[in-house]
């Protein structure tokens, strides 16, 4: 239920303004004066607080101006009976959300609140997604010094600026999608759309519809026309994850679009004029596939004009120091822990583990021994906490 605060030092304001509140299902609570206004608007949570302006021992200018100066972001609306557009305007500089002149109209204060609630939480979602957007950017950068890293940092900035497909190769949880992002992120195409499909996880039967969209009708849950990944992502960067999952028909049809640059909606018939740039990744030994019948060359050749292999953790150990410090300070913050840290002996020891998950298993493992152990971690933490070979 929002909770509303009413600080004015007339008795039958507060009382009329509850009261009516009340019967709109808000919580509301009230004060007689600003100096307790200040107090119980910084000790509880208020979706929005009036405040007459008027007030014996600290006026309703000084109690906002208090409030905005110790960072509360909450909306405070001013009101008086002695209004003018001189005191509004300093109402509204001070930081007011809004100014209401008395005798008090309940519409205009039902919609005040509605509309002082809506900006909050527009405000809290764009601080939301400007996190995201900083974490995501931090997420995607690929950590590591090692020569095999630094090979595959230089080829990256070679390839980016590019429209060249690449294939990436790697065991699972090496950062194969870190190598897309960044291959997206250095591109021409960084304004436009970074779409993933991973090709393992979505059933054969819908793979068509997943890629190339569907008409309204075209089988019976298609209850609305959709469009595909390869036109949501024809002005940006098209990830096709696990391309050794895909199955033959999709294949096919992704080598035509590949060829024509257009893509034919499931259930349709005109053909649609697409331009991603394609990067495809997979764990598994293609080549072999190909020999087997598995995998097309033709497509192949297609996606791999340019190919990044990905090493496994364990033929880039000299990273591990700087990953676990990387993950460790993440995941504090993630978790709202304090700090910890490793110690020497303890990065040495996650440095001999052998690690069959890579990246992803040593994220885990961090994650794991920060919420085991203490400030410090140290080498026997790590022996006794992490299974090695």
């Amino acid at each position: 239920m929002p909770k509303i605060l009413i600080i004015d030092d007339e008795r039958s304001i507060r009382r009329t303004l509850k009261e009516i509140l009340e019967f709109e299902n808000y919580e509301v609570e009230t004060v007689e004066d600003g100096i307790a206004g200040v107090k119980e608007a910084k000790a509880n949570n208020y979706d929005v607080i009036f405040c007459d302006i008027k007030m014996p021992q600290m006026d309703g200018i000084e109690v906002l101006t208090k409030l905005k100066n110790d960072g509360l972001e909450t909306p405070i609306v001013m009101i008086s009976g002695h209004g003018n557009i001189e005191t509004a305007v300093d109402s509204i500089k001070s930081g007011a959300y809004d100014f209401i002149e008395k005798p008090l109209d309940l519409n205009r204060i039902l919609v005040t609140i509605k509309n002082a609630m809506e900006r909050v939480e527009l405000v809290e979602e764009t601080k939301v997604l400007k996190t995201q957007i900083k974490k995501q950017a931090k997420d995607s950068s690929i950590i590591g010094e090692s020569q095999a890293i630094m090979e595959i940092k230089e080829m990256i900035a070679k390839v980016a600026p590019s429209d060249a497909r690449v294939m990436i190769t790697g065991p699972n949880g090496s950062g194969k999608e870190l190598v897309a992002r960044q291959l997206h992120e250095l591109s021409n195409r960084k304004k436009g759309p970074f779409i993933e499909v991973n090709c393992a996880a979505i059933p054969s039967e819908l793979i068509e519809s997943e890629l190339f969209g569907h008409e309204k009708g075209a089988f019976t849950s298609a209850v609305k026309q959709k469009k595909g990944k390869f036109e949501l992502a024809s002005e940006g960067t098209l990830f096709l994850d696990e391309i050794g999952d895909m199955s033959a028909s999709a294949q096919a049809k992704v080598l035509r679009a590949l060829q024509e640059n257009r893509i034919t909606r499931v259930g349709g018939e005109k053909d649609i004029k697409v331009n991603p740039r394609v990067v495809a990744a997979t764990n598994k030994d293609i080549k072999k596939m190909i020999e087997e019948g598995q995998f097309r060359e033709d497509l192949y050749h297609r996606l791999s004009v340019i190919v990044i292999n990905n090493p496994s953790l364990n033929e880039r150990t000299d990273d591990i120091p700087l990953l676990a410090n990387y993950f460790i300070e993440v995941l504090c913050k993630e978790h709202g822990m304090p700090q910890k840290k490793f110690t020497d002996a303890a990065l040495k020891a996650l440095q001999k583990v052998n690690w069959t998950g890579n990246i992803r298993e040593l994220r885990n493992i961090v994650e794991r021994l920060i919420i085991l152990c203490d400030s410090e971690i140290t080498d026997k933490d790590v022996k006794n906490f992490v299974t090695s070979s």
